[in-house]
């Protein structure tokens, strides 16, 4: 019966992902600790790294880096297991007392904090081949990453802006995939960052009012909680700031009309998200809503992706 249970799939993964379909028994636990059964979290982690890195091409009016895009993909899916194999492991106490996590790994006992801590390792390991094929300047840079994500799991015992530092951490890649192209900084690369950092924001609220009741319970705090009645107003506000911030990158990289088009389709899906939002949103909605967001933030890179394609065609 505790197998079964240790193989069932939990409430917000893909139960028909080919990951979890074909996994043999005993590594469907890490699967889920390192959450590639939910694919939407290293989308998320890394669309702003490809974001930044089209946009710097869209800038510097070259070719797309195709080969760094792909260095990318694989640094944020073994970071994003990386990272929550530690939130899980530090919440794990926690997550017991939540409906929708109390079937997760660490939280029910199917994977023991020390078989974490070493998976943990192992797919840092990967993140840290990845991170040595790109420059100096990126490399240094990424070294400060770590700190933010340590930091997130413990902000919702003392904040109830715990979302913003996970936004301070995925949004990263804004800047990773700019320095990686340019070996720089510049504005449209804090540009981008505000924006995706703004997004995380909104995006994670949403998430949140899955877990409302639960939080509550628990003394959990967050944006969700905070925001209240205000929801929907208030995570309007946030993604009205990251389309204003994404369309500041696109003006100082001065970017051309595909560019443009991918800001213009990026807000048009914020705009579609708020339109639907409510406080009393079932958590299959709002579950919904936060997945979507992987379309959002593709058709921006889209855009930047098209015009940098086009400058050079």
């Amino acid at each position: 019966m505790r197998r079964a249970k240790e193989n069932a799939a939990l409430p917000d993964a893909i139960d028909s992902h080919p990951i979890w379909r074909y996994a043999p028994d005993i590594l469907r636990p890490f699967v889920q600790l390192a959450r590639l059964d939910r694919p939407i979290g290293w989308w998320l982690l890394l669309l702003p790294c490809w974001q930044s890195s089209a946009l710097a091409s869209v800038a510097y009016e070259r070719t797309p880096n195709f080969y760094h895009l792909a260095l990318f993909l694989i640094g944020a899916i073994a970071m994003r297991g990386a990272g929550s194999t530690y939130n899980d492991y530090v919440d794990r106490d926690i997550d017991g007392k939540v409906e929708r996590t109390k079937a997760r790994p660490l939280a029910s006992g199917a994977i023991s904090p020390r078989a974490a801590i070493f998976f943990m390792l192992a797919q840092c390991l990967i993140g840290l081949f990845v991170l040595l094929s790109f420059n100096a300047t990126t490399m240094t840079l990424a070294c400060i990453a770590p700190a933010i994500v340590m930091f997130y799991p413990f902000a919702k015992r003392f904040t109830s802006w715990p979302q913003a530092i996970l936004g301070l951490a995925f949004a990263y890649g804004a800047l990773l995939g700019w320095t990686a192209e340019t070996t720089t900084l510049s504005a449209p690369a804090f540009f981008l960052y505000l924006s995706a950092v703004l997004w995380t924001i909104g995006y994670d609220t949403i998430y949140a009012l899955q877990d409302l009741k639960d939080d509550i319970a628990a003394g959990v705090r967050s944006t969700a909680r905070l925001f209240g009645e205000n929801v929907q107003a208030a995570v309007g506000l946030l993604y009205a700031g990251a389309a204003v911030s994404a369309g500041l990158a696109v003006f100082y990289a001065a970017g051309g009309s595909g560019a443009w088009i991918g800001v213009s389709a990026f807000a048009a899906h914020l705009i579609w998200q708020i339109s639907a939002l409510r406080r009393d949103i079932s958590s299959a909605q709002a579950l919904y809503l936060f997945r979507s967001n992987r379309d959002a933030g593709l058709v921006l890179f889209a855009g930047f992706l098209l015009q940098s394609l086009r400058q050079i065609l």
